[in-house]
Formats: C-alpha cells, structure tokens, sequence
C-alpha cells in the first residue's frame, strides 16, 4: 500500500466513534482471528466442514459466547462491542460468524432471556465457556418467512411433553448438546407456539447434517428430526409464549449480521484494494487506472455508510431504545451493500478473482445466504413498509 494511501473506513474516522473498550475487544478478536482461524479457512471451505469443538472453546476463551449478555459466564459487553465482533468473524467468513451468532443470539439468549433460572444455571455456563454447543429451530421445510404456519408440534403426556415435527436449515444442528426448539401446542386458552430446550441425546431426537451447500461452506448446517422425543415439564420455556418469543431472538441475531455482513464487505474490499495495487496492467497498477479507482471509491462510500448505520443501531440497542423495524433497515442495507461490494471485487480481480486464495467470491457465495435468512430482504422490506404505512402487507 502506497504511503499515503487509506484503509476503507479510515476515510470515516469510524475509529473516533468507538469507546476503548469497544476498539480493544475487536482489536482483540481480530488479532486473533488472523492468527488462528483466517489461515485455515479456504481449506475448511474447500472441504466443506469447520471444526466447531475445537473452535468453540476457544471462543468461550475470548468472551465471545453471549458476549453481550450478562451473568452466567457471559462478558456483559456492550452491544455495540457484540457489533464489532462479529465484522471481524464475518471479516473471515460467515459460517464461522454464524457459529458465534447462533450460540449467543439465539440459543443462549433464548434461555437467557425466556428459560428458568434451572435452565440458565444448567447451560448457560457452559455455553459461554463453549463446553456445549447450542442450536436453535424454528425454521421448517416449508415454512422459512412464515413461521406462524410451523406444523412441529408438541402435545401433553401427563406431566410430560412430547415433541414430533421437523426443523431445517439449523447452523450448529449435528454437533449441538442442547437445541432450543419452538412448536405448536394446545394449551388450555388457545393453540400458540412455545420453546424447549431439548438436550440432543434425548431419544427419538436426530440431527442429520446437509451437505452439498454452495454457501457457508465453513459451517455445520443440519436438519433437527423430533419423533417422540419426551420431555419433562421443565423443558419449557417459562417467560415465552406465541410468537414474539422466538421473533425477539431473531432480532438479536439480526443485529448481528448488520455489522457482520460489512465485515465481509470490508475484507474483499481490502483485498481487492491490495490487489490492484500489486497487479499491474499494461505497465502500471491497475489500482491507477479511473474506471478501478472510481469501482473503489463507490464500494468505500457504501461500506462507511453502512458501518455509520450500525453504530447508531448499536448506540440505540445500548440505550435500549432499538426498535425491531430499526433492525430491518440495518439488515436489508447492510446484506444488500455486502453482496454488491463482494461482486464488485470480484470482477477487479479478473480470473484471480475465482481463485479461493482470494476472498472476495467466497463471501459473495456467504452473502446469498446471509441475504435469505434471518429474514429475507423481502421480509425486512415489509417490515419498514409496515412501520412507514402503519398496514401490513405480508399476504
């Protein structure tokens, strides 16, 4: 890099903005994840499979587990902190930020936030040190954007209650000890969706893996099989009932990949930048010619704008006024530029750009399933419109 020249988000002093905690915990991450995991990835990629048992510990070691909630083992950091650490997994690759962002987000938080306190005592510890790995299931075969229309059910046995149904898509599934499950029940005021906490080797409970992904490739994905699995009363979650339950832990995923997803976007950007600086064409750096300098300008422009998005939503979060709808404006911008920027990348770097040496095509193939779940960008265009109109459009 030319002497003069500026990292991305140097050109928005985005550093000035953050407290020193928040700059030490992701210069902290960061050192880390270039040491330790960003050398392995293309070979994890390549092979389709990340070793979860192994980096988890880890992970617990860093704080990062539920980093943002407090007790139980848990950091208690600032959410705008959580924020910061997942750009810089996602800065390595989406699947080993999702592996962080299912744990905390919505299996941790879900006991956190909803569970006994039996239920906190029992995992959370664990979960934070990465001794145990959590996963959880809404999503259904045929019912991703609509989860109100879930067909897993759970019926009452006495004082005991039985779980069928079927779960897919489900980061961490096959390697999970405990898995937080929503299913449909009849109880006694109506038909509504509640949350177990089901430990993995509960009879009847199987958790086959997916493979053959084009995306998230460094990342276990599964589908959750429930055929008469038998629970204790305590199973359930006591605090959640209906929807609004597993919806809440969505949203604190959700922030999540609004930084998470820049941080991809950075990384093919800075790759992208050092590349064009080394490769030259037709006798000088390609990074010199207008058409590549004007490509670079534009992805910085929409990358500074999107990071400035996510420290408010995380200033608002810290001062507990986050709205849901706020959320979704933060996912839809931030997954839309990502993906824009990777593909941009992409093309500078020619035929190299297809190379798995170069990350810019890895987190452009991450980012279409970034762009689909938590909420398709769709859904989250629904959501604002809704807010804006005060009307409901989703059927």
């Amino acid at each position: 890099m030319a002497a003069d020249a500026q990292h991305p988000l140097d050109l928005f002093g985005i550093d000035g903005l953050l407290s020193a905690d928040d700059r030490d915990m992701r210069d902290t991450v960061r050192a880390f994840l270039d040491a330790e995991v960003r050398p392995h990835v293309p070979g994890w990629f390549e092979a389709g499979s990340v070793p979860v048992r192994e980096l988890a510990p880890r992970f617990g070691e860093l704080g990062l587990l539920g980093m943002h909630l407090e007790g139980y083992g848990c950091a208690g950091t600032s959410a705008t902190a959580y924020g910061l650490a997942c750009a810089e997994l996602e800065a390595v690759d989406s699947g080993i930020r999702s592996l962080v962002s299912v744990q905390g987000s919505l299996a941790m938080f879900a006991i956190h936030h909803f569970g006994s306190e039996e239920q906190k005592q029992e995992w959370l510890p664990r979960m934070a040190a990465g001794e145990a790995i959590g996963c959880f299931g809404l999503t259904e075969p045929d019912f991703g954007s609509n989860p109100a229309g879930m067909r897993t059910r759970a019926r009452r046995d006495g004082d005991d209650w039985v779980l069928d149904g079927s779960k897919m898509w489900i980061t961490n599934g096959s390697v999970a000890d405990v898995a937080v499950v929503w299913a449909r029940t009849d109880d006694s005021d109506g038909s509504t969706v509640r949350g177990f906490v089901v430990p993995t080797d509960t009879p009847g409970f199987s958790a086959p893996e997916i493979t053959g992904k084009l995306s998230l490739r460094a990342s276990v994905t599964a589908e959750l099989v429930l055929e008469g699995v038998r629970l204790p009363a305590s199973a359930m979650l006591p605090e959640a009932r209906g929807l609004s339950g597993p919806l809440s832990c969505l949203s604190e995923a959700r922030f999540g990949i609004v930084f998470g997803a820049l941080g991809a976007a950075r990384d093919a950007l800075e790759v992208t930048i050092a590349y064009t600086q080394d490769r030259e064409i037709f006798d000088k750096p390609l990074a010199g010619y207008q058409i590549t300098q004007t490509k670079l300008a534009d992805m910085t422009l929409e990358l500074g704008k999107g990071m400035l998005l996510a420290l408010h939503l995380g200033a608002l979060k810290d001062a507990g006024t986050l709205r849901p709808e706020q959320v979704s404006l933060g996912k839809l911008n931030s997954c839309r530029e990502a993906i824009a920027i990777a593909r941009e990348c992409r093309t500078l770097l020619g035929a190299n750009g297809i190379a798995l040496e170069y990350s810019p095509m890895r987190h452009a193939n991450n980012l279409e399933s970034v762009l689909t779940y938590e909420g398709t960008s769709e859904v989250h265009q629904l959501v604002v419109g809704q807010a804006l109109t005060g009307l409901p459009a989703f059927r």
